[in-house]
């Protein structure tokens, strides 16, 4: 089983900054890719940001330049630090990695419970 745990959403203003963190927990081979979606109500999940267990990185053109996905493989862990946040940028974030439980099987995604962030304008 494996459990994805997320913290750092809440509340901020415009123009301000907040760090997500995830933690993968639980009994597994290796983690694969690890990212970021959003989730606004009423519209479909989409990706903010990947990241390679090798560390390559890919990020919505909404977001590029302002918000910067980085990892700690020995930790499990993945984060994704936000600047200059707007408005449009409230949404659940949810935590994503595709992990492989042990080595002789295929690797599936797993997603956190999710992650408020609001931006007040």
């Amino acid at each position: 089983q494996v459990h994805l745990v997320e913290s750092g959403g809440g509340l901020v203003e415009t123009g301000g900054s907040l760090r997500l963190s995830c933690a993968a927990s639980g009994s597994f081979f290796s983690i694969n890719d690890m990212g970021w979606y959003r989730q606004a109500p009423g519209e479909q999940r989409e990706l903010v940001a990947s990241i390679t267990s090798s560390g390559r990185t890919v990020y919505a053109d909404s977001v590029k330049g302002r918000f910067t996905i980085s990892r700690d493989n020995a930790k499990n862990a993945v984060f994704l630090q936000m600047n200059s946040l707007k408005p449009e940028d409230t949404s659940v974030y949810y935590c994503n990695a595709n992990v492989k439980v042990i080595w002789v099987a295929a690797a599936a995604d797993y997603w956190g419970q999710g992650t408020q962030v609001t931006v007040s304008s």
